[in-house]
């Protein structure tokens, strides 16, 4: 599942060549961006048993997630000075569930890869925008003494709204608050015994710098 997260981050970043190599019209705007900041991690919450663990009788607790560091990168495309664009984004984060009544704690990292339909204002200096999109969450979960190393990739969607502002003509720095859902299934997490499934929420507040061509 490691060199599959490699192989979709990869392709990511050869498409963000292939974009920059291309001739654009004199008219279209593009640009690339890193971002980085907090995840402020909901929880995994509607907890279900899967495998022989499905259908277990009585409500599961939630799991309540840590709060993490959220970084990545991004690239955008306008056609002209247009108020509509799109994005291609990658995002990585590691909200780990906390303690649990059998366990003390799980190692979990989501890696989003997604593309958002962007609305803005398409302002000199300041660019308020929003946005909507779907992806996949690769997510995985490490090992306890409890619990196996499991991993999913899961069909998942944002909401976002941010602000840009151009330092220069062609270098922005931007503030944006973007929250995300998934459902994340770990079938093997119990071994022979099952796994679980959840949906997965986050908030983040991210930051960054942005270059215009």
């Amino acid at each position: 599942m490691a060199n599959h997260r490699m192989s979709l981050i990869s392709l990511f970043a050869i498409g963000l060549a292939s974009i920059n190599a291309l001739a654009l019209p004199v008219s279209a705007e593009m640009y690339v961006a890193g971002t980085a900041g907090v995840n402020f991690a909901d929880r995994i919450n509607s907890i279900a048993g899967t495998g022989s663990q499905a259908g277990v009788s009585g409500p599961l607790v939630d799991f309540d997630l840590q709060n993490s560091i959220t970084y990545g990168a991004k690239v955008g495309y306008f056609p002209g000075h247009s108020w509509i664009g799109i994005e291609g984004e990658v995002l990585h984060t590691t909200p780990h569930i906390k303690q649990l009544d059998s366990d003390p704690g799980i190692h979990m990292r989501v890696t989003t890869v997604g593309a958002n339909v962007i609305a803005r204002y398409p302002g000199r200096t300041v660019q308020p925008y929003i946005g909507a999109g779907i992806g996949a969450a690769i997510a995985h979960i490490g090992e306890t003494p409890t619990v196996r190393s499991d991993s999913d990739v899961a069909a998942a969607w944002n909401v976002l709204a941010g602000l840009r502002a151009f330092v220069t003509p062609k270098i922005a720095v931007f503030g944006e608050y973007k929250y995300m859902g998934a459902t994340v299934k770990f079938d093997q997490a119990f071994g022979d015994l099952g796994g679980f499934s959840g949906n997965y929420r986050a908030q983040h507040i991210l930051g960054g710098l942005s270059y215009h061509f």
